[in-house]
């Protein structure tokens, strides 16, 4: 059975103290609770990313890595620029065209395409956002549909809607390729969410920063890929 995908992206917040917090907190929250059936991934901003390695190490967490984004090239004289080659020793996922990364650095369909290839070239797994159907590319990436009214303003859209973009994204580039659903995604209605057929998980933002808001929403995971109403 595939698992649950929950994607915890912070955005660019918390120091090295914080995220540390976090993760004792959310460890603490989960406590041992089976997750066998559910993914969790978390997503920090890269300078975090060494410490949150050795975190989830010393307390054996179940957790897994991935950055918020990444550089179009290989390597070279791209000044504070991170390449997948240096991501590839912490993380195993990197979402890559957030609406954000559109709208504040002006990133384009050619820039997204050029960084899930040095994703896919460096044995990591893109989650690409889109918002229409025409930016899904590679079988190989899992799709987050991230409809650019939900970003960040607490109305998500409807579970419905997502498992309709959730079909036809399949239908275009094959039914074996995951989808997630985010924007504005919360413990409360997560579960609506990952409920539907075709969608694999979330990408939860805002809500993610508090540990035992997000252990809640874990937990409504937890239920859906168990099979639980």
């Amino acid at each position: 059975m595939e698992k649950t995908l929950i994607v915890a992206n912070w955005k660019e917040n918390f120091t090295t103290a914080e995220a540390k917090r976090w993760v004792e907190g959310l460890n603490k929250e989960l406590g041992i609770r089976n997750c066998g059936k559910t993914e969790i991934v978390v997503c920090s901003p890269s300078v975090l990313l060494p410490v949150l390695h050795s975190s989830f190490i010393i307390h054996n967490s179940f957790f897994r890595l991935g950055a918020q984004d990444v550089s179009k090239f290989e390597e070279g004289q791209y000044t504070g620029e991170v390449s997948a080659k240096m991501l590839k020793d912490f993380v195993d996922y990197v979402i890559v065209g957030h609406s954000e990364r559109r709208e504040h650095f002006g990133e384009t369909d050619e820039d997204v395409k050029l960084k899930v290839e040095q994703c896919l070239k460096h044995g990591l797994t893109p989650i690409v956002c889109v918002s229409k159907i025409e930016q899904a590319l590679a079988d190989k990436a899992i799709f987050a549909y991230e409809p650019l009214s939900a970003v960040g303003t607490g109305e998500p859209d409807t579970p419905e809607n997502a498992q309709k973009f959730a079909q036809e994204i399949k239908a275009k580039v094959g039914q074996d390729v995951r989808v997630l659903y985010g924007g504005s995604v919360n413990a409360e209605n997560a579960k609506s969410f990952v409920s539907q057929l075709d969608i694999s998980g979330v990408l939860v933002g805002q809500a993610s920063l508090d540990p035992k808001g997000f252990a809640r929403l874990c937990s409504s995971g937890f239920q859906s890929a168990t099979g639980a109403n």
